[in-house]
């Protein structure tokens, strides 16, 4: 996620711009083909999204919800804007992909009432009891924030917990009107990300009103993180829920890949594929190979404690990681995007970077800007992504399109729909 709220590296932590990709300079990009954003955020600046999306040329955005005042929003402009029922090639219009989900980041404004642990947060029964509210907000935000907040301005700042069953419920509620083409996402797990401090009285009068409430604005970091157990457990529950109604999840996961994998395949265990062995295929009857493509078809319906589809967003991770991934014994299909914003924007990050491209097998490899604004800048975001991909995995510009095309319809639509 690189909007607004970030905790990316500040200008002097960052090096130089990354080197243009190799491919040829006149090589003209192919907008005429179907070009997709897996993961962006351009809500969290809806002018630019009201003024700029209808002159963009990208194909479909899968837009990501990440926190309560932008799930409306996402799912106002996928009303508007949503996929017909087969895939844009040069469409005229931007279509958009809707994902309704709770960030890692703002996961802390969230309370558990799903498990059988205690409940950290009580309203009170009186709802105009403002010193009532305060102890209960602050019973809530030193149960889940490390090191636990003392300083009662920090935690009067912070928002009013939401149940996490009734933000399940709206966002099963939100996904239905998208039957086939919406995702469960951002969601995930973030190790490195501090809560900002509070807005400053003097700070008030600068905020920039263009963008949507809930992110950093510039402010600077206080040393509160969210605990990892209370992350996990939020994290769950929006894995089961993109098992039940069988949606793709698009997953943030930063500093944290084993917590992250281990987290992920819990929900999966006991349903792993099974691996036939050399006899096993020998003893297989004519025509009953194709037992994978049932599963996968029973996985799309839903009723599963896991997601059949997970797309790892802005993979940061190595390459051994990344083989944890595609076990094939893993009952859902992992698929892998990659953006400039971040994959591109350190010297570490730049220098795996082809490798890890060309871990990742051509059929689940995805692009995107994972930015905030709409417009130019993420047409030319994603146009920078395309080219250094292909140049990783050694593919002409335009059969890269294509196989990266095919890679997102299968993703957010499943398999078989073409």
């Amino acid at each position: 996620m690189c909007q607004h709220g970030t905790d990316a590296p500040r200008q002097d932590e960052a090096s130089q711009p990354p080197p243009p990709p190799s491919t040829k300079a006149q090589d003209v990009f192919p907008w005429h083909l179907a070009i997709y954003d897996a993961h962006c955020h351009p809500t969290d600046t809806m002018a630019s999204l009201t003024a700029n999306l209808p002159s963009m040329r990208a194909s479909v955005l899968a837009i990501m919800a990440t926190r309560s005042q932008d799930q409306h929003l996402v799912a106002d402009v996928a009303s508007r804007l949503r996929p017909g029922p087969t895939p844009l090639q040069g469409s005229a219009q931007t279509k958009v992909v809707p994902a309704f989900g709770w960030h890692p980041w703002f996961s802390h404004q969230l309370y558990d009432d799903t498990a059988s642990g205690t409940v950290t947060f009580t309203a009170p029964e009186d709802a105009h009891d403002v010193q009532a509210l305060q102890d209960a907000k602050r019973a809530h935000y030193r149960a889940v924030l490390s090191p636990p907040p003392d300083d009662d301005a920090f935690v009067a700042s912070l928002p009013t917990p939401t149940s996490l069953s009734a933000f399940i419920s709206s966002t099963r509620d939100r996904l239905k009107p998208f039957p086939g083409a919406s995702l469960v996402g951002e969601i995930g797990i973030d190790r490195a990300f501090r809560l900002p401090q509070n807005w400053e009285i003097a700070d008030e009068s600068s905020r920039d009103d263009t963008l949507t409430p809930g992110g950093r604005e510039g402010r600077l970091l206080s040393r509160h993180r969210v605990a990892m157990p209370h992350q996990q457990a939020v994290l769950r529950a929006q894995l089961r829920l993109a098992g039940e109604e069988g949606r793709p999840v698009s997953v943030h996961g930063v500093q944290a890949p084993g917590i992250l994998y281990d987290t992920v395949s819990a929900c999966w265990k006991g349903h792993e594929r099974h691996i036939p062995s050399r006899r096993e295929r020998r003893m297989v009857a004519p025509g009953a190979e194709d037992q994978d493509s049932d599963s996968d078809r029973e996985n799309q319906e839903g009723g599963k404690p896991f997601p059949p589809r997970i797309c790892l967003h802005s993979y940061s991770g190595t390459v051994e990681v990344l083989g944890q991934w595609m076990n094939p014994t893993n009952p859902a299909h992992v698929y892998v995007s990659f953006s400039s914003a971040v994959n591109l924007s350190t010297d570490a990050g730049r220098a795996k970077f082809p490798d890890v491209v060309r871990a990742v097998p051509d059929d689940r490899l995805l692009v995107e800007s994972d930015l905030h604004m709409a417009g130019e800048g993420m047409d030319a975001a994603l146009d920078d992504m395309y080219r250094r991909v292909c140049d990783a995995k050694g593919w002409a510009l335009d059969d890269g399109v294509r196989t990266i095309a095919n890679n997102f319809d299968k993703f957010v639509f499943g398999s078989g729909r073409r």
